[in-house]
Formats: structure tokens, C-alpha cells, sequence
């Protein structure tokens, strides 16, 4: 899987780690490690699993196709806040783009206020 280097890189000054502390985590040899880290060598899927468990982060984020760096737990969200996920997942993508506008646009809004 093609991970976003300065990302892993990031994740693991951010954590106070070593390389050798996460290759010792991650039940990987330390030379290997670091070519990852270097983006000499590609990570296999399993393993960029593991790596996004250990920092409680999405593969999305990982592989740099999101910004947002938080795993959402579905046991975190309120019934609420599931049945919101439901019905968006729901809608077609064009939908998806209008309730997302609008949402920016409320946002916009109450920041105002």
C-alpha cells in the first residue's frame, strides 16, 4: 500500500517514538522500518493496518487521500449521530455534495453568531 511517508514519519514524532521503538511495536525488523518510513519500500496492506490501529488512525489519512487524522470508533457516536451516517451513506453522490455544502454554509453561519 502506498503510504504517505511524511505522514508516518509525522505520526511517529507527534508519539515522542523512535524508529526502532515503533519497528519493535509493529514486530518488524528495524532496517525495514526505516524503508518504509523512507518510502523506499512499499508497506503491505496487513501491516498498514497494524500501523493505523497503533496510531489510531484512518489508512485514508495514512495514504494522504484525508486531512483528518482521527479514527470515528462507531461505538463513539450517539444514536443520533448513526442514524445521520445511515442516511448520508443513503444519498447519491450528488446529494452527497449538496448536504455537504449546506453544512458548510450553516457552519459558516454560526460561527458568525
Amino acid at each position: 500500500m502506498q503510504i504517505n511517508k511524511n505522514r508516518l514519519r509525522d505520526l511517529r514524532e507527534d508519539n515522542d517514538l523512535t524508529q526502532k521503538q515503533v519497528a519493535q511495536a509493529l514486530f518488524v525488523h528495524l532496517t525495514q522500518y526505516r524503508r518504509y518510513e523512507t518510502g523506499e519500500r512499499d508497506i503491505p496492506l496487513e501491516l498498514a493496518c497494524q500501523i493505523a490501529d497503533f496510531y489510531r488512525v484512518s489508512l485514508d489519512y495514512l495514504a494522504g487521500m484525508s486531512d483528518y487524522n482521527k479514527r470515528i470508533e462507531i461505538s463513539e457516536l450517539n444514536e443520533e449521530q448513526k442514524k445521520l451516517l445511515t442516511n448520508y451513506r443513503r444519498l447519491n453522490e450528488k446529494n452527497k455534495i449538496r448536504i455537504n455544502e449546506r453544512i458548510l454554509t450553516l457552519l459558516e453561519t454560526q460561527n458568525k453568531s
